[in-house]
Protein backbone atom coordinates (compact mmCIF):
# COMPACT_ATOMS: atom_id res chain seq x y z
CA UNK A 1 0.00 0.00 0.00
CA UNK A 2 2.68 2.51 0.92
CA UNK A 3 5.60 3.60 -1.22
CA UNK A 4 8.85 1.91 -0.40
CA UNK A 5 12.25 1.89 -2.02
CA UNK A 6 13.77 -1.54 -2.35
CA UNK A 7 17.36 -1.75 -3.48
CA UNK A 8 18.51 -4.39 -5.93
CA UNK A 9 22.19 -3.93 -6.60
CA UNK A 10 22.62 -0.27 -7.51
CA UNK A 11 18.94 0.26 -8.47
CA UNK A 12 16.00 1.36 -6.35
CA UNK A 13 12.49 0.15 -7.18
CA UNK A 14 9.79 2.61 -6.10
CA UNK A 15 6.42 1.31 -4.93
CA UNK A 16 3.48 3.62 -5.42
CA UNK A 17 0.53 4.35 -3.16
CA UNK A 18 -2.87 2.96 -4.17
CA UNK A 19 -5.24 5.74 -5.24
CA UNK A 20 -9.02 5.92 -5.71
CA UNK A 21 -11.53 8.74 -6.29
CA UNK A 22 -14.83 9.65 -4.66
CA UNK A 23 -17.41 9.47 -7.47
CA UNK A 24 -19.67 12.17 -5.98
CA UNK A 25 -16.85 14.71 -5.77
CA UNK A 26 -15.75 13.85 -9.31
CA UNK A 27 -19.26 14.73 -10.54
CA UNK A 28 -19.31 17.90 -8.43
CA UNK A 29 -15.96 18.99 -9.88
CA UNK A 30 -17.41 18.68 -13.41
CA UNK A 31 -20.43 20.75 -12.35
CA UNK A 32 -18.15 23.46 -10.93
CA UNK A 33 -16.31 23.63 -14.26
CA UNK A 34 -19.61 24.04 -16.14
CA UNK A 35 -20.82 26.81 -13.82
CA UNK A 36 -17.49 28.64 -14.02
CA UNK A 37 -17.43 28.50 -17.82
CA UNK A 38 -21.01 29.73 -18.14
CA UNK A 39 -20.47 32.57 -15.66
CA UNK A 40 -17.19 33.77 -17.18
CA UNK A 41 -18.33 33.62 -20.81
CA UNK A 42 -21.64 35.34 -19.96
CA UNK A 43 -19.88 38.19 -18.18
CA UNK A 44 -17.96 39.01 -21.37
CA UNK A 45 -21.07 39.44 -23.55
CA UNK A 46 -21.72 42.84 -25.11
CA UNK A 47 -18.50 44.40 -23.82
CA UNK A 48 -18.07 46.41 -27.02
CA UNK A 49 -21.06 48.56 -26.07
CA UNK A 50 -19.78 49.41 -22.59
CA UNK A 51 -17.41 52.19 -21.40
CA UNK A 52 -13.79 51.24 -20.77
CA UNK A 53 -14.01 51.20 -16.96
CA UNK A 54 -17.03 48.90 -16.94
CA UNK A 55 -15.41 46.77 -19.63
CA UNK A 56 -12.25 46.32 -17.54
CA UNK A 57 -14.27 45.55 -14.41
CA UNK A 58 -16.27 42.86 -16.19
CA UNK A 59 -13.12 41.34 -17.66
CA UNK A 60 -11.64 41.19 -14.15
CA UNK A 61 -14.78 39.45 -12.84
CA UNK A 62 -14.76 37.04 -15.78
CA UNK A 63 -11.08 36.23 -15.11
CA UNK A 64 -11.91 35.46 -11.48
CA UNK A 65 -14.87 33.30 -12.55
CA UNK A 66 -12.93 31.32 -15.19
CA UNK A 67 -9.55 31.18 -13.43
CA UNK A 68 -11.09 30.60 -10.02
CA UNK A 69 -13.37 27.97 -11.53
CA UNK A 70 -10.34 26.10 -12.91
CA UNK A 71 -8.82 26.16 -9.41
CA UNK A 72 -12.07 25.13 -7.69
CA UNK A 73 -12.65 22.25 -10.13
CA UNK A 74 -9.13 20.94 -9.48
CA UNK A 75 -9.40 21.01 -5.71
CA UNK A 76 -12.96 19.67 -5.54
CA UNK A 77 -11.60 16.69 -7.47
CA UNK A 78 -8.54 16.55 -5.17
CA UNK A 79 -10.84 16.44 -2.13
CA UNK A 80 -12.15 13.21 -3.62
CA UNK A 81 -8.64 11.77 -3.92
CA UNK A 82 -8.40 8.84 -1.50
CA UNK A 83 -5.04 7.44 -0.41
CA UNK A 84 -4.09 5.22 2.56
CA UNK A 85 -1.72 7.88 3.90
CA UNK A 86 -2.14 11.22 5.59
CA UNK A 87 -1.25 14.17 3.36
CA UNK A 88 -1.59 17.95 3.50
CA UNK A 89 -1.43 20.98 1.20
CA UNK A 90 0.94 23.92 1.31
CA UNK A 91 -1.42 26.90 1.73
CA UNK A 92 0.92 29.38 0.00
CA UNK A 93 1.44 27.21 -3.09
CA UNK A 94 -2.31 26.48 -3.25
CA UNK A 95 -2.99 30.24 -3.25
CA UNK A 96 -0.32 30.81 -5.92
CA UNK A 97 -1.99 28.20 -8.14
CA UNK A 98 -5.32 30.08 -7.93
CA UNK A 99 -3.77 33.49 -8.64
CA UNK A 100 -1.77 32.06 -11.56
CA UNK A 101 -4.92 30.74 -13.21
CA UNK A 102 -6.77 34.04 -12.72
CA UNK A 103 -3.91 36.16 -14.09
CA UNK A 104 -3.37 33.98 -17.17
CA UNK A 105 -7.09 33.93 -17.96
CA UNK A 106 -7.19 37.72 -17.48
CA UNK A 107 -4.34 38.12 -19.99
CA UNK A 108 -6.25 35.98 -22.50
CA UNK A 109 -9.43 38.06 -22.06
CA UNK A 110 -7.44 41.27 -22.60
CA UNK A 111 -6.17 39.81 -25.88
CA UNK A 112 -9.77 39.07 -26.90
CA UNK A 113 -11.30 42.42 -25.94
CA UNK A 114 -8.53 45.00 -26.35
CA UNK A 115 -6.92 43.88 -29.63
CA UNK A 116 -8.23 43.33 -33.14
CA UNK A 117 -10.19 40.10 -32.90
CA UNK A 118 -9.47 37.58 -35.62
CA UNK A 119 -8.76 33.86 -35.87
CA UNK A 120 -5.19 34.28 -34.70
CA UNK A 121 -6.02 36.31 -31.58
CA UNK A 122 -8.92 34.01 -30.65
CA UNK A 123 -6.63 30.97 -31.04
CA UNK A 124 -3.89 32.73 -29.08
CA UNK A 125 -6.30 33.54 -26.25
CA UNK A 126 -7.68 29.98 -26.19
CA UNK A 127 -4.18 28.52 -26.15
CA UNK A 128 -3.20 30.91 -23.35
CA UNK A 129 -6.11 29.72 -21.21
CA UNK A 130 -5.09 26.12 -21.93
CA UNK A 131 -1.62 26.96 -20.61
CA UNK A 132 -3.29 28.53 -17.57
CA UNK A 133 -5.17 25.30 -16.83
CA UNK A 134 -1.93 23.32 -17.05
CA UNK A 135 0.00 25.79 -14.90
CA UNK A 136 -2.71 25.77 -12.26
CA UNK A 137 -2.82 21.96 -12.19
CA UNK A 138 0.88 21.35 -11.82
CA UNK A 139 1.46 24.22 -9.37
CA UNK A 140 -1.45 22.93 -7.29
CA UNK A 141 0.02 19.41 -7.34
CA UNK A 142 3.36 20.82 -6.19
CA UNK A 143 1.60 21.92 -3.00
CA UNK A 144 1.12 18.33 -1.77
CA UNK A 145 2.96 17.60 1.47
CA UNK A 146 3.92 14.15 2.85
CA UNK A 147 3.11 12.87 -0.59
CA UNK A 148 4.86 13.42 -3.92
CA UNK A 149 3.37 13.20 -7.41
CA UNK A 150 5.36 11.32 -10.05
CA UNK A 151 4.39 12.16 -13.64
CA UNK A 152 4.68 10.14 -16.80
CA UNK A 153 5.65 11.84 -20.10
CA UNK A 154 2.55 10.44 -21.81
CA UNK A 155 0.23 11.92 -19.17
CA UNK A 156 1.87 15.35 -19.41
CA UNK A 157 1.77 15.42 -23.24
CA UNK A 158 -1.82 14.16 -23.55
CA UNK A 159 -3.17 16.53 -20.91
CA UNK A 160 -1.28 19.48 -22.48
CA UNK A 161 -2.67 18.80 -25.95
CA UNK A 162 -6.17 18.39 -24.53
CA UNK A 163 -5.94 21.67 -22.61
CA UNK A 164 -4.73 23.78 -25.52
CA UNK A 165 -6.85 22.25 -28.30
CA UNK A 166 -10.11 22.17 -26.33
CA UNK A 167 -9.66 25.75 -25.08
CA UNK A 168 -8.98 26.99 -28.61
CA UNK A 169 -12.16 25.19 -29.70
CA UNK A 170 -14.17 26.62 -26.80
CA UNK A 171 -13.16 30.23 -27.42
CA UNK A 172 -13.38 29.83 -31.19
CA UNK A 173 -17.04 28.87 -30.71
CA UNK A 174 -17.75 31.53 -28.07
CA UNK A 175 -16.22 34.38 -30.08
CA UNK A 176 -17.17 33.20 -33.57
CA UNK A 177 -20.66 34.56 -33.03
CA UNK A 178 -21.69 35.87 -29.62
CA UNK A 179 -25.07 34.12 -29.61
CA UNK A 180 -26.62 32.36 -26.63
CA UNK A 181 -26.29 29.01 -28.41
CA UNK A 182 -22.57 29.53 -28.97
CA UNK A 183 -22.02 30.54 -25.36
CA UNK A 184 -23.74 27.36 -24.16
CA UNK A 185 -21.66 25.21 -26.54
CA UNK A 186 -18.45 27.02 -25.51
CA UNK A 187 -19.34 26.49 -21.84
CA UNK A 188 -19.53 22.75 -22.47
CA UNK A 189 -16.19 22.76 -24.34
CA UNK A 190 -14.52 24.77 -21.56
CA UNK A 191 -15.81 22.39 -18.88
CA UNK A 192 -14.60 19.39 -20.88
CA UNK A 193 -11.20 21.07 -21.30
CA UNK A 194 -10.77 21.73 -17.58
CA UNK A 195 -11.99 18.34 -16.39
CA UNK A 196 -10.25 16.29 -19.07
CA UNK A 197 -6.92 18.02 -18.35
CA UNK A 198 -7.23 17.19 -14.66
CA UNK A 199 -8.28 13.56 -15.03
CA UNK A 200 -5.99 12.79 -17.97
CA UNK A 201 -3.09 14.23 -15.99
CA UNK A 202 -4.14 12.29 -12.88
CA UNK A 203 -4.41 9.07 -14.90
CA UNK A 204 -0.72 9.46 -15.75
CA UNK A 205 0.30 10.42 -12.21
CA UNK A 206 1.54 8.11 -9.46
CA UNK A 207 1.99 9.03 -5.80
CA UNK A 208 4.69 8.11 -3.33
CA UNK A 209 4.77 8.80 0.40
CA UNK A 210 7.62 10.94 1.69
CA UNK A 211 8.68 11.32 5.28
CA UNK A 212 9.12 15.09 5.20
CA UNK A 213 8.61 18.02 2.87
CA UNK A 214 9.97 21.47 2.24
CA UNK A 215 7.04 23.63 3.31
CA UNK A 216 6.83 26.98 1.57
CA UNK A 217 3.88 28.14 3.63
CA UNK A 218 1.64 26.85 6.44
CA UNK A 219 0.17 23.38 6.04
CA UNK A 220 -3.51 22.96 5.27
CA UNK A 221 -5.58 19.82 5.82
CA UNK A 222 -8.32 18.50 3.52
CA UNK A 223 -10.91 19.85 5.95
CA UNK A 224 -9.51 23.39 5.79
CA UNK A 225 -9.20 23.21 1.99
CA UNK A 226 -12.81 22.00 1.81
CA UNK A 227 -14.01 25.14 3.62
CA UNK A 228 -12.26 27.41 1.10
CA UNK A 229 -13.47 25.44 -1.90
CA UNK A 230 -17.06 25.33 -0.62
CA UNK A 231 -17.09 29.09 -0.02
CA UNK A 232 -15.71 29.89 -3.47
CA UNK A 233 -18.10 27.42 -5.13
CA UNK A 234 -21.03 29.02 -3.30
CA UNK A 235 -20.01 32.45 -4.62
CA UNK A 236 -19.57 30.98 -8.11
CA UNK A 237 -23.04 29.41 -8.13
CA UNK A 238 -24.52 32.71 -6.95
CA UNK A 239 -22.76 34.56 -9.78
CA UNK A 240 -24.09 31.96 -12.20
CA UNK A 241 -27.65 32.71 -11.08
CA UNK A 242 -26.95 36.43 -11.42
CA UNK A 243 -25.77 36.25 -15.01
CA UNK A 244 -28.32 33.55 -15.84
CA UNK A 245 -31.15 36.04 -15.32
CA UNK A 246 -30.05 37.86 -18.49
CA UNK A 247 -30.97 34.78 -20.56
CA UNK A 248 -34.56 34.69 -19.38
CA UNK A 249 -37.15 35.97 -21.89
CA UNK A 250 -38.51 39.45 -21.23
CA UNK A 251 -41.83 39.78 -23.11
CA UNK A 252 -42.24 43.46 -22.29
CA UNK A 253 -38.90 44.31 -23.94
CA UNK A 254 -39.28 41.93 -26.88
CA UNK A 255 -42.61 43.38 -28.02
CA UNK A 256 -42.59 45.88 -30.85
CA UNK A 257 -43.04 49.41 -29.51
CA UNK A 258 -46.71 50.35 -29.63
CA UNK A 259 -46.04 53.80 -31.01
CA UNK A 260 -44.49 52.43 -34.23
CA UNK A 261 -47.23 52.25 -36.84
CA UNK A 262 -47.19 51.61 -40.56
CA UNK A 263 -48.28 55.08 -41.57
CA UNK A 264 -47.79 56.44 -45.09
CA UNK A 265 -45.97 59.57 -43.96
CA UNK A 266 -43.07 57.70 -42.33
CA UNK A 267 -39.79 58.20 -44.11
CA UNK A 268 -38.66 54.68 -43.20
CA UNK A 269 -40.67 51.46 -42.94
CA UNK A 270 -40.95 50.24 -39.33
CA UNK A 271 -38.02 47.84 -39.39
CA UNK A 272 -37.03 46.91 -35.84
CA UNK A 273 -33.30 46.47 -35.21
CA UNK A 274 -32.49 43.90 -32.48
CA UNK A 275 -30.16 45.45 -29.89
CA UNK A 276 -29.05 44.72 -26.36
CA UNK A 277 -29.23 47.01 -23.34
CA UNK A 278 -28.09 46.01 -19.84
CA UNK A 279 -28.12 42.34 -20.79
CA UNK A 280 -31.69 42.44 -22.17
CA UNK A 281 -32.93 42.56 -25.74
CA UNK A 282 -34.64 45.67 -27.10
CA UNK A 283 -35.85 46.60 -30.58
CA UNK A 284 -35.03 50.01 -32.03
CA UNK A 285 -37.00 51.46 -34.91
CA UNK A 286 -34.85 52.17 -37.96
CA UNK A 287 -36.16 55.73 -38.15
CA UNK A 288 -34.72 56.44 -34.68
CA UNK A 289 -31.25 55.24 -35.62
CA UNK A 290 -28.71 58.00 -36.36
CA UNK A 291 -25.96 55.72 -37.64
CA UNK A 292 -24.55 52.21 -37.40
CA UNK A 293 -20.86 51.46 -36.89
CA UNK A 294 -19.07 48.16 -37.47
CA UNK A 295 -17.55 46.55 -34.36
CA UNK A 296 -15.59 43.41 -35.33
CA UNK A 297 -18.24 40.82 -36.31
CA UNK A 298 -21.06 42.95 -34.85
CA UNK A 299 -22.25 46.56 -34.93
CA UNK A 300 -22.92 49.49 -32.63
CA UNK A 301 -26.25 51.27 -33.14
CA UNK A 302 -26.33 54.98 -32.27
CA UNK A 303 -29.56 56.82 -31.54
CA UNK A 304 -29.90 60.42 -30.39
CA UNK A 305 -29.44 59.41 -26.76
CA UNK A 306 -27.51 56.17 -26.53
CA UNK A 307 -25.27 53.55 -28.08
CA UNK A 308 -26.46 49.94 -28.27
CA UNK A 309 -24.87 46.63 -29.21
CA UNK A 310 -26.37 44.77 -32.19
CA UNK A 311 -25.63 41.20 -33.27
CA UNK A 312 -25.91 42.14 -36.96
CA UNK A 313 -22.69 42.35 -38.91
CA UNK A 314 -22.15 45.50 -40.96
CA UNK A 315 -22.88 43.41 -44.08
CA UNK A 316 -26.25 42.34 -42.65
CA UNK A 317 -27.02 45.90 -41.58
CA UNK A 318 -26.17 47.19 -45.06
CA UNK A 319 -28.45 44.64 -46.70
CA UNK A 320 -31.38 45.62 -44.46
CA UNK A 321 -30.91 49.37 -44.05
CA UNK A 322 -29.67 50.67 -47.41
CA UNK A 323 -33.05 49.82 -49.06
CA UNK A 324 -34.66 52.00 -46.37
CA UNK A 325 -32.62 55.05 -47.33
CA UNK A 326 -29.52 54.68 -45.18
CA UNK A 327 -26.27 55.78 -46.79
CA UNK A 328 -22.97 53.95 -46.52
CA UNK A 329 -20.45 56.70 -45.89
CA UNK A 330 -17.55 54.37 -45.15
CA UNK A 331 -17.04 50.62 -45.19
CA UNK A 332 -17.67 50.64 -41.44
CA UNK A 333 -20.50 53.20 -41.26
CA UNK A 334 -24.17 53.41 -42.29
CA UNK A 335 -25.94 56.72 -41.73
CA UNK A 336 -29.58 57.82 -41.60
CA UNK A 337 -29.64 61.05 -43.67
CA UNK A 338 -32.80 62.33 -41.96
CA UNK A 339 -30.75 63.06 -38.82
CA UNK A 340 -27.95 64.99 -40.55
CA UNK A 341 -27.88 68.74 -39.90
CA UNK A 342 -24.52 69.59 -41.38
CA UNK A 343 -22.01 68.18 -43.85
CA UNK A 344 -18.38 69.26 -43.68
CA UNK A 345 -15.92 68.53 -46.44
CA UNK A 346 -12.16 68.60 -46.27
CA UNK A 347 -9.79 68.06 -49.15
CA UNK A 348 -9.99 64.28 -49.31
CA UNK A 349 -12.79 63.34 -46.95
CA UNK A 350 -15.80 64.65 -45.10
CA UNK A 351 -18.00 64.13 -42.10
CA UNK A 352 -21.67 64.38 -41.19
CA UNK A 353 -22.80 66.18 -38.04
CA UNK A 354 -26.02 65.72 -36.12
CA UNK A 355 -28.36 67.83 -34.05
CA UNK A 356 -27.26 66.29 -30.74
CA UNK A 357 -23.74 67.59 -30.17
CA UNK A 358 -22.88 64.51 -28.10
CA UNK A 359 -23.51 62.20 -31.04
CA UNK A 360 -20.15 61.45 -32.70
CA UNK A 361 -19.75 62.68 -36.29
CA UNK A 362 -19.77 60.08 -39.06
CA UNK A 363 -16.72 60.03 -41.35
CA UNK A 364 -17.14 60.03 -45.11
CA UNK A 365 -14.41 58.25 -47.02
CA UNK A 366 -12.77 59.69 -50.08
CA UNK A 367 -14.42 57.20 -52.42
CA UNK A 368 -17.91 58.01 -51.04
CA UNK A 369 -17.47 61.77 -50.81
CA UNK A 370 -19.25 62.94 -53.97
CA UNK A 371 -22.04 60.36 -53.75
CA UNK A 372 -22.84 61.26 -50.13
CA UNK A 373 -22.75 65.00 -50.80
CA UNK A 374 -25.11 64.62 -53.76
CA UNK A 375 -27.44 62.33 -51.81
CA UNK A 376 -27.64 64.73 -48.89
CA UNK A 377 -28.27 67.68 -51.19
CA UNK A 378 -31.17 65.87 -52.86
CA UNK A 379 -32.75 64.36 -49.74
CA UNK A 380 -32.40 67.11 -47.15
CA UNK A 381 -31.90 70.51 -48.67
CA UNK A 382 -31.51 72.10 -45.26
CA UNK A 383 -28.09 70.58 -44.83
CA UNK A 384 -25.36 73.17 -45.19
CA UNK A 385 -22.23 72.05 -46.99
CA UNK A 386 -18.99 73.77 -46.04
Amino acid sequence: MFAKCRFFGHFAVMEFVDVSHNSFLVVMSCLVALVAGFTGLSLTRDLGSKPDFEKKALIALAAIALGGGIWAMHFVAMLGLQMPILFYYDAAITLISALTAILIVGAALIILHFTVRNRFTVSLAGGTIGVGILAMHYIGMAGLELCRAVYTPVGVVVSSLAAIMLCILAFGIAYGQRTNRNIFLATLCFAIAVTSVHFLAMAGTKFVAVSDGGEFGPLMSNETLALGVIFFSFVMFGACLWVGVTYLPRPAQNERPSEVKDTPDQELPPLQIPCERDGGKVFVSAKDVVFVRADAHYTQVYTEGERLFCVWSVTEATKRLVPLGFLQTHRSYLMNPSHVVRFERTKDSGRCLFENAETPPVPVSRSKLKAIQDALASQIGAVRAT
